[in-house]
Order: C-alpha cells, then structure tokens, then sequence
C-alpha cells in the first residue's frame, strides 16, 4: 500500500461509467436524436443547441435521463420552430424509454475490486442523477450488498461531498473516492482534503471535460483500470 492511503477507511465509489456502461447510450441518443431533426438542421447544429438546453435546464431538472428526454423535446420544438410531428415527439419519448430500460453492463473489474474491499474497508455509492433511475440501474446490477451506504446527489461539489462525509461521520483524510470524471469525482475530493483516484472512460459528456489548468498542482491517481486500485491499496 502507499503510504497516503494509510489512512483509508472508507472509499466510495462513482456507479455511472465507474461501475457500468452509461455515457455511451447518451451518445447513441443524441445520434438518434440528430437522426429525427435532419430536416431542421445540420447534425453539429442539432448537437450544439441540445447540449445548450441541456445546461440552461440543470438548475430545473438535474442530472438523468428523465431532465435529458426533457431537453431533446425543448430542442426539438425551438429547431423545428415549433413545427415537430407528434410522431417525432413519441420517438423522443421513446428514446428516453428505452435508456432506461437498458441492461446493466458492469465494467471489466468491477466486482472483483468490490468483493475485496469490501471485507476491509465501508463501501459507500456516491452518484448523482435520477433517483428512481439510479436504484434501478444498482438493483440489476447486483451490486448492492457490497455497500455500507447509498447516497443520490442531487449534484457532486464540494458542499456536497462535506455533508455527505460529515453524515457519515468521517474525516476527509479517512476518505477515497474512486470515479471517472474528474469535475465531479476528483477536484471536489481533493478541494476538501479527501483522496481520490481517477479511472478514465472512453467517452465524456462535454459537462464533465474539464482543462489542464483545473488539474495543475491537483494530488490525484490516475489509473487504466479499476483493477489497478487493487495495488494501490494493498
């Protein structure tokens, strides 16, 4: 073990693109999405102005597919200027729908790192998003034994992680979390003294991008693979 993570008592983990397959279905969405809009727009555009509203619509709906579904209706209207069939109004809907119906598709690694910490560490789930959505993505996954506690946040910065801590009774220097992006599951942690540990996806909604300005002097781990936490921890 590394002498920083001494310390460690309890490490949380991210579920969206840490545990299971998420941003990639928003990814097949929006190109479904583009696909209905062809008439009204170039794709690029079509891409541009949904991921606008998306952000001018955090403050309202949140994180999910629920707030997103919300958006591509919105988008749709202003591109088509509010000329959209019904038909194409259903097909949103159903693209909605059928995100969240999706399999849960665990990550390479996933629960072996979790049947290992699990019998040295308190195991905790930090996410944010739809709650209704999220209890059911970590139902099917089959994930949930392993963990000592569940919190849906309704965003991840740095007030909410020190309630989260301060709920759960643990110091910041006691806590590692483990996440896939860097704007929500690594630079909050670090801000207020805790661990954290970053474990790239393929793919990143432009929200959660962050520059090498936010990251320089940032003491954070990199890795390739959650498997690799395995050696930094033992």
């Amino acid at each position: 073990m590394i002498k920083e993570y001494e310390n460690i008592k309890v490490i949380g983990f991210d579920a969206d693109d840490t545990l299971w397959v998420n941003e990639t279905y928003f990814r097949e969405a929006e190109e479904t999405f583009g696909k209905l809009l062809s008439d009204y727009e170039t794709p690029n555009k079509i891409d541009q102005e949904l991921f606008k509203m998306e952000m001018a619509n955090l403050p309202v709906y949140g994180y999910g597919v629920k707030a997103f579904v919300l958006s591509m209706v919105e988008s749709a209207l202003e591109l088509s200027n509010y000329n959209v069939p019904h038909k194409t109004i259903e097909a949103i809907l159903n693209i909605g729908k059928n995100m969240l119906e999706k399999p849960v598709e665990l990550l390479d690694g996933v629960e072996e790192v979790l049947e290992i910490f699990s019998k040295k560490y308190r195991l905790i789930l930090a996410t944010k998003g739809d709650l209704l959505d999220q209890e059911r993505k970590l139902e099917k996954s089959g994930l949930t034994s392993y963990f000592h506690h569940i919190e849906v946040l309704s965003d991840k910065q740095e007030s909410n992680y020190s309630k989260l801590l301060n709920h759960l009774d643990i110091k910041p220097s006691e806590f590692l979390m483990i996440g896939n992006s860097l704007k929500s599951d690594v630079l909050p942690l670090v801000n207020i003294g805790a661990h954290a540990v970053h474990v790239p996806f393929h793919t990143t909604w432009a929200h959660e991008q962050v520059t090498e300005k936010d990251t320089n002097g940032k003491a954070y781990k990199t890795i390739s693979s959650l498997r690799d936490i395995i050696k930094l921890l033992e």
